[in-house]
């Protein structure tokens, strides 16, 4: 069974980075749709940043806009996400999962309970 597997998260200071993979465990293409969703106990997941493969068009919430970058490598199958100039009100469990859409626009409508397939999660906190 083809499952996503997270890694990358930790601590670190406010205006620090850190880069978040997530690796498919087989060959197989996951969905061409891949997104970052995070969550914080209490609120609910929220999507952070997308991308449609087929065209490498991405796509990211306003909070992180100009400080989250999403990519991809096909192949060694895996899902970057580069998070710089972090704020204390990014920490929270972020999960990568995946989707088949048929369009871009199908890709920004994308949320968590649609995906194909999802990670365990890894932790970020962000200490001010």
């Amino acid at each position: 069974q083809v499952q996503l597997v997270e890694s990358g998260g930790g601590s670190v200071q406010a205006g620090g980075s850190l880069r978040l993979s997530c690796v498919a465990s087989t060959s197989t293409l996951s969905g061409d749709c891949m997104a970052w969703f995070r969550q914080v106990p209490g609120k609910e997941r929220e999507g952070v940043a997308r991308i449609y493969t087929s065209t490498d068009s991405t796509n990211y919430a306003d909070s992180v806009k100009g400080r989250f970058s999403i990519s991809h490598d096909f192949a060694s199958h895996t899902l970057y996400l580069q998070m710089n100039s972090l704020k204390p009100e990014d920490t929270a469990m972020y999960y990568c999962a995946s989707v088949w859409v048929t369009s871009y626009a199908n890709c920004l409508r994308f949320r968590w309970p649609d995906a194909r397939l999802r990670g365990q999660g890894t932790q970020v906190t962000v200490s001010s």
